[in-house]
């Protein structure tokens, strides 16, 4: 603990330093890397980029029950997007990147037979009239909630919390089905719904030791049960009190820094028709399974405030969400982050005063969880800082992180971040 505790603080001093190195906040980088095809800009085409660098110091016991330490470099994620329109009537968007790069990922030679680089995003996207879109391919319109349609630019904390990414391995690439859907809004009532196809290879599906049995479900996607399990349905629905927020893009922002004042109340499902499977043996078959129901819903409410004439704010964000993955379900291997039971969420910042200098924002993450299979209940607590150069664009992140668990000892990790986006 004490070798924690000095990189901890290690981690604080150089995560000061560097924040106050930089005592005037640039010009901001308004529209980013946008290139005009026209004079009036209708028809352009806009890159993005992004990197996101961790340190993640973690200490956790092990089985013998020894403090474990362990602090290691990540490149998390680093991303390319590119979306582009000739027309307003349509638009085309390809996204593409690594995540949680480690030391151990490294290839001598680069050539790694587990993929670094694989495409997050590809969709096409029509315009029906100024209230409905309809668009397909590999997409983020995803249901659930609003975490469910995260931005990765703008969180406020570290990270997304993982419950949040419901269905990351079970039955899409990376938080992105392949199906259609269809989006818009009716003044300030913003709406998406999609029709997916469920993946083969599911996280589950691919472990030779998960098998189900008479107590308790897998998701396999749709290997198990093929056409049957093919179709998911998928939607978010949302009242946007104040200001409205854009969905030209799928991506929902996790703070606006006070530039925006957003009071927006939704709620969202999930559904998969036997997309679970659980053991029903008979004497003709003992091998004999059942196609399960997965639903997952959830109800949400995000404010963003501006404070004063300081350029303060408050930012918080409140969900609650019902997993129903099968009976007693817990995906192997994630830290009891993916389960049957209930999640409450809670999240909230406060953009403290600023004058076209270093931008400081301290903010708190609440998880509590209800895990049916293991009947019991645990709290997951974060505190960080974020130390804004020049908005989401450039900024340093610092976060202690407490991740309960049932039955278990917590597992503590402090994260120093830095991010640049353009």
């Amino acid at each position: 603990m004490k070798k924690t505790t000095r990189l901890a603080f290690m981690a604080l001093v150089l995560f000061a330093t560097s924040a106050m190195a930089q005592q005037k906040s640039p010009t901001e980088y308004g529209g980013g890397l946008k290139v005009n095809l026209s004079e009036d800009g209708q028809k352009y085409f806009r890159l993005i980029l992004w990197s996101q660098v961790w340190l993640d110091m973690k200490n956790q016991k092990t089985l013998a029950g020894e403090d474990k330490f362990t602090a290691t470099p990540m490149l998390r994620r680093s991303r390319f997007l590119m979306y582009a329109q000739l027309t307003d009537r349509f638009l085309i968007l390809t996204h593409f990147g690594l995540n949680n790069l480690t030391p151990a990922g490294l290839d001598p030679t680069g050539q790694s037979s587990q993929a670094q680089l694989f495409l997050h995003d590809a969709w096409t996207e029509f315009k029906v009239n100024e209230h409905l879109y309809f668009g397909g391919g590999l997409h983020y319109w995803n249901g659930i909630s609003r975490l469910n349609n995260q931005s990765t630019l703008n969180m406020l904390g570290l990270d997304n919390p993982r419950h949040a990414w419901a269905t990351i391995g079970t039955t899409d690439q990376f938080a992105r089905h392949l199906g259609i859907y269809a989006k818009g809004n009716f003044g300030k009532f913003d709406y998406r719904l999609a029709w997916n196809g469920a993946m083969v290879n599911s996280l589950d599906a691919n472990n030779a030791l998960l098998a189900p049995t008479t107590e308790k479900a897998v998701y396999t996607g749709r290997k198990a049960l093929g056409v049957e399990a093919a179709n998911i349905f998928a939607g978010y629905l949302n009242y946007q009190f104040w200001d409205q927020e854009s969905n030209k893009l799928p991506y929902f922002v996790g703070t606006y820094l006070g530039k925006k004042k957003v009071l927006s109340i939704g709620a969202g499902f999930y559904s998969h028709p036997k997309g679970a499977v659980i053991a029903k043996p008979t004497a003709d078959d003992p091998t004999a399974i059942e196609g399960e129901n997965v639903l997952i819903w959830a109800a949400d409410a995000f404010m963003e405030l501006p404070i004063g004439e300081n350029n303060a704010a408050f930012c918080g964000y409140l969900q609650f969400q019902a997993n129903d993955y099968g009976s007693n379900y817990q995906l192997s291997g994630t830290s009891q982050e993916v389960f049957t039971g209930n999640v409450i969420y809670f999240q909230g910042g406060y953009l403290l005063p600023n004058h076209d200098k270093v931008a400081w924002q301290p903010y708190v993450t609440v998880t509590q969880k209800s895990i049916t299979a293991l009947d019991g209940s645990a709290t997951d607590f974060g505190i960080g800082i974020n130390s804004l150069l020049t908005g989401h664009n450039a900024k340093l992140s610092l976060e202690y992180h407490s991740m309960g668990m049932v039955n278990a000892d917590a597992v503590n990790r402090v994260i120093l971040q830095a991010v640049v986006f353009l």
